[in-house]
């Protein structure tokens, strides 16, 4: 159940200001509770990008609103493809909820979106990551108060581009 003044809608480009900076927010949550900066992350930069992207198919965005129109939380959808899951699938890069806003049913309300959303495009599954510490000992819970399961690994990364 979502607090009674939170709405969540999806997001278009208008709000990737707002989707950018709840993100910047959760990175920097991330950083703070890893010790290290592992992700460099300009807000402006990414609204820009974000604004192309949103609506484009590619990435869906899931916005909780508060009764002033100010965004709370989001939640990021992105497709992916893999024979472990049977073909395509969803992954949720982002997800964040203000932490004023937290254990208010926010979280919940936006993670029901991100399945009606991966079943309306026939996704038979939607995967997310935390990191395997402690400091995300919580979150985890949260996802699986939310029904995820753990399925093991953890996320690596290389990066392709100069």
């Amino acid at each position: 159940m979502t607090a009674p003044d939170v709405r969540i809608r999806q997001a278009t480009a208008v709000d990737a200001v707002a989707v950018a900076g709840l993100i910047g927010a959760l990175l920097a949550e991330i950083i703070e509770a890893i010790g290290a900066k592992v992700f460099d992350f300009d807000v402006e930069a990414s609204a820009l990008s974000l604004s192309k992207l949103i609506g484009s198919g590619r990435y869906t965005a899931f916005v909780a609103a508060n009764v002033d129109g100010k965004a709370v939380g989001v939640i990021t959808l992105s497709e992916s493809c893999a024979l472990y899951a049977g073909g395509l699938f969803g992954t949720i890069p982002e997800f964040y909820v203000e932490p004023g806003w937290r254990s208010r049913g926010v979280g919940a309300a936006l993670a029901d979106a991100a399945r009606a959303h991966a079943r309306s495009l026939g996704w038979p599954r939607l995967e997310v990551t935390t990191p395997p510490l402690p400091e995300f000992d919580r979150t985890l819970a949260f996802y699986e108060r939310c029904g995820f399961a753990v399925t093991g690994g953890r996320k690596l990364k290389i990066d392709v581009q100069p």
